[in-house]
């Protein structure tokens, strides 16, 4: 099977495809995504995702909470150009079994609720619009 020019391979995920850049509020409504190429560093696409959340909030997020793959200084500096602060949350160093991690549950559970979706849990799409869309009604 071909994949578009949107696919890519992450060989630390070993997963072919694309992967979607969540960011939601903190009840978990969502407020953008971005679709990439798997092979696509996470740290790269915080600067598009700081611009849409400024965008969609009216630039009143001020603080981000991220998992460890959107650490660095240049993923801290696009962040900054857009007046947002990211707080990095860290799997401690001594984990055994579940420990639910403050903060980054908001994502996990927007994930969760859409992997409860056949079409959305598989990437049939070949084309990154209709990856990417998903109708929200409020």
């Amino acid at each position: 099977m071909a994949f578009g020019a949107r696919a890519g391979y992450d060989g630390a995920k070993k997963k072919k495809g694309s992967k979607i850049h969540m960011a939601v509020d903190t009840l978990g409504h969502l407020l953008t995504l971005h679709v990439t190429p798997a092979n696509e560093q996470d740290r790269s696409q915080v600067g598009e995702l700081a611009q849409a959340v400024q965008a969609t909030t009216n630039r009143s997020v001020q603080i981000a909470f991220v998992d460890q793959g959107y650490t660095g200084d240049d993923a801290e500096d696009a962040a900054y150009e857009h007046d947002i602060h990211l707080e990095v949350v860290k799997l401690s160093k001594a984990k055994k079994g579940f420990v639910l991690l403050p903060r980054r549950w908001g994502v996990e559970r927007s994930f969760g609720g859409l992997n409860r979706f056949r079409r959305l849990t598989r990437d049939y799409e070949r084309l990154e619009q209709f990856s990417s869309t998903i109708s929200i009604s409020t």
